[in-house]
C-alpha cells in the first residue's frame, strides 16, 4: 500500500504505520515497525481486553459494582461511571453522561487486581500480551491501565488482527465490546473533537457511528471502532472494509493530528477498496 507512506509528511519526529487484515496479512507498513512508542490512551483497549478475559474466566461480571457508588464494571468500560477525567471525583450519576475518564480505567485496574489477586500489569501480560506474542508491549511508569502502555506497530498489528478474528475471546464478547453501543443516546465530549450527541462507545472502544468531526475520516464505516491517544497514536478497525490500521508517533496529539489523520484513513480505505 502506498497510502501508508503519507506518514512521511506528518510533522512528527518519528512515525510508523501499518494496515492488517483479519488473517494477519499486512497490506502495508511504513516506518520503524519495532520502535517502541508511548501509547497514551491506546492503552485502554488493551486494558479493556484484559477485563473481558477476566469476565470470560468468571473472575468478574460486567454488571457487578466497581468504581464509585452505583457504578459497575460496564460503566467503567463505557466511560459512564460518573468519574471525572483525571481524578477520583464523582461528577454525575452512573449511566447518565459519557464522561471520558482516565480515573475510570484506573478504578477498573484496581478492581481487576482485587478480583484476580494478580497485579494488573501482570494480568494484562498473562491474559493478552503473551498469548498474542506482543513481547515488546508493557505498562511502564505508574503502570496506569489508562495511559502507560508502550508498544510497537508490529505488536499492535497482532492485537488488531485479534480484534477482527478473536482467538482469546468468544467473538460474541468482542462484538459486545466493539460493535454494540452501551448506554445509547448518551452525549459527551470526544477529547480533541468536541461535543458529540450521541457520543457512542462500546466497552473500552469508541464506535464511530455518525460522529462529526471525527479522527477516522469521512469514508470509514459507522461500525468502525478503535481508540486514539494523546501521544499521537491510534488504532482503528473497520469491519466493513475488513482491515485495521495502526499509526504511532512521538508527538503529542494536537491540531496537526486532527488535520492529517482523517485524510490518511480515507486514503488507506480507498486504496484497500480498489484492490
Amino acid at each position: 500500500m502506498q497510502s501508508v507512506t503519507m506518514i512521511e509528511s506528518w510533522p512528527v519526529p518519528t512515525a510508523a504505520a501499518a494496515v492488517v487484515r483479519a488473517d494477519g496479512t499486512v497490506l502495508g507498513s511504513h516506518g520503524p515497525a519495532d520502535h517502541r512508542f508511548p501509547l497514551a490512551s491506546v492503552t485502554k483497549p488493551l486494558a479493556a481486553y484484559a477485563a473481558l478475559v477476566a469476565y470470560e474466566e468468571g473472575a468478574i461480571e460486567l454488571d457487578e459494582p466497581a468504581g464509585p457508588p452505583g457504578a459497575t464494571v460496564r460503566h467503567l468500560l463505557a466511560h459512564t461511571s460518573g468519574l471525572a477525567y483525571d481524578e477520583m471525583r464523582v461528577t454525575s450519576e452512573p449511566g447518565t453522561r459519557r464522561l471520558y475518564s482516565n480515573a475510570g480505567f484506573e478504578a477498573l485496574g484496581d478492581h481487576l487486581t482485587k478480583a484476580t489477586e494478580i497485579p494488573f500489569p501482570d494480568y494484562l501480560r498473562q491474559a493478552v500480551l503473551e498469548p498474542l506474542g506482543m513481547a515488546a508491549t508493557s505498562l511502564e511508569g505508574a503502570a496506569s491501565p489508562a495511559r502507560d502502555g508502550v508498544s510497537t506497530v508490529g505488536d499492535l498489528l497482532r492485537f488488531a488482527a485479534e480484534l477482527q478474528a478473536p482467538r482469546l475471546l468468544d467473538p460474541r464478547t468482542v462484538a459486545e465490546a466493539t460493535l454494540t453501543v452501551h448506554y445509547p443516546g448518551t452525549k459527551g465530549v470526544l477529547p480533541g473533537f468536541g461535543h458529540q450527541n450521541p457520543n457512542d462507545w462500546g466497552l473500552g472502544f469508541e464506535i464511530r457511528d455518525s460522529k462529526s468531526p471525527h479522527w477516522t475520516g469521512s469514508s470509514s464505516s459507522p461500525r468502525a471502532f478503535g481508540h486514539f491517544g494523546q501521544s499521537g497514536t491510534f488504532l482503528l478497525v473497520d469491519p466493513d472494509a475488513g482491515l485495521a490500521a495502526v499509526a504511532l508517533t512521538d508527538r503529542p496529539f494536537g491540531p496537526w493530528a486532527a488535520e492529517v489523520w482523517p485524510p490518511f484513513v480515507d486514503a488507506v480505505l480507498a486504496e484497500a477498496r480498489a484492490v
